[in-house]
C-alpha cells in the first residue's frame, strides 16, 4: 500500500533520511507543556523512538525515529496524555510566545492566554504557504516577533497622573527612549519617542500613571533562507477584538493574494504593500 507522505507531513510527521523513520513535531502552544505531558512525551520517545527528543527553535518538541508502522500507536499514546501532533507544510503553524506578564516582571500582556486564543482560531488553516504567529510580552522582544509572518508585541500606553507624583525622577531614568522629562515639577511624555515599554510605570514608587495595555503588530517577517524584519504599519492597538480583526484581515489577504509556496512577505512585495496597508487601516479604523 502506497504511503501518502503529504498527509503524514500535514499531521506533523516529517520524513527522516533513514528510510521509514519519521520525526514527529508536537503542538506546543506558547512553549508550554505540563509535567504530565512531558512525562508522556518521554514515555513515547522511549517506547517508539530512540529515547531522545529535539527542542526546536519555535518552542516545539520533536520525537525522532518513529517507525512508519507505529504512527497510529504513537498518536493514540500521546492523546492519552493530552499531547497533540503539530503541523507542517502550507498552513498556520503552532503559535509561539514568551512567558508574558503571568511570570515575567517586564511583561505587559498575558502572552500565553493570547497564544492559546490565536492558536485555537487559526492553527492548521490551509494557506498557499506556511504562516507563523509569534507573541512577545514587551519591548525586550524575547520572542523576536518581527521574525514572524505576523508578530504581536505587548505594550503599555501611559498617562502621567500629577496628583500622585512625588517628582523623584525615577521614571526619567527608567525610560530607555528618552521620552520622559521632568522640569519644574512637571512630567512630560514625548509620545513620538514612547515605545510603550511600560518601564516608567513599573519603576514608579507611587504608580503615578494611568495605563492602557495593548498590542504592537508587525507584518511580513521572515527568518530562514531569506531574512526580513516585519513592519509595523498601524498604530498601537488598545482593543482586543480589534487585534483579532486585524489578524483575520492579514490571514485573509494572504489567502486571497498569495501564490502557492509564496511566503507572506513576498506576497506583500509582489501585490504591493500599499494595497495591504489600505486593507489593514480600513480594519483598524473601522
Amino acid at each position: 500500500m502506497a504511503v501518502d507522505y503529504a498527509v503524514l507531513k500535514k499531521g506533523g510527521f516529517m520524513r527522516q533520511k533513514q528510510k521509514n523513520n519519521f520525526s514527529l513535531r508536537l503542538r506546543v502552544v506558547g512553549g508550554n507543556l505540563t509535567a504530565d505531558q512531558l512525562a508522556k512525551v518521554a514515555e513515547v520517545a522511549e517506547k517508539f523512538g530512540d529515547g531522545h527528543v529535539h527542542l526546536t527553535s519555535r518552542q516545539s518538541v520533536e520525537i525522532p525515529f518513529i517507525k512508519l508502522e507505529d504512527i497510529d500507536a504513537v498518536k493514540a499514546a500521546l492523546a492519552e496524555g493530552g499531547v497533540q501532533p503539530g503541523v507542517c507544510g502550507p498552513r498556520v503553524r503552532t503559535t509561539t510566545a514568551c512567558q508574558g506578564n503571568a511570570v515575567c516582571p517586564s511583561g505587559c500582556i498575558d502572552t500565553y492566554a493570547l497564544a492559546k486564543e490565536i492558536d485555537a482560531r487559526y492553527f492548521g488553516r490551509e494557506l498557499p504557504h506556511k504562516f507563523k504567529f509569534g507573541i512577545t510580552g514587551c519591548q525586550n522582544n524575547c520572542l523576536k516577533t518581527e521574525e514572524n509572518d505576523l508578530g504581536i508585541k505587548g505594550g503599555m500606553k501611559v498617562k502621567w497622573r500629577e496628583d500622585d507624583c512625588i517628582n523623584c525622577g525615577v521614571c526619567v531614568k527608567a525610560c530607555r527612549s528618552n521620552a520622559i522629562t521632568l522640569e519644574d515639577g512637571k512630567i512630560t511624555v514625548d509620545e513620538s519617542k514612547c515605545n510603550y515599554c511600560g518601564r516608567c510605570f513599573k519603576a514608579c514608587p507611587t504608580e503615578a500613571w494611568d495605563t492602557t495595555l495593548g498590542y504592537i503588530v508587525s507584518f511580513g517577517g521572515l527568518f530562514g533562507n531569506h531574512i526580513a524584519k516585519g513592519e509595523t504599519i498601524i498604530p498601537f492597538i488598545e482593543d482586543h477584538d480589534k487585534l483579532l480583526k486585524v489578524c483575520d484581515a492579514a490571514i485573509q489577504f494572504f489567502a486571497d493574494n498569495a501564490k502557492p509556496s509564496e511566503r507572506f512577505k513576498f506576497t506583500l512585495d509582489r501585490v504591493g504593500r500599499d494595497k495591504f496597508i489600505e486593507k489593514i487601516l480600513e480594519v483598524y479604523n473601522g
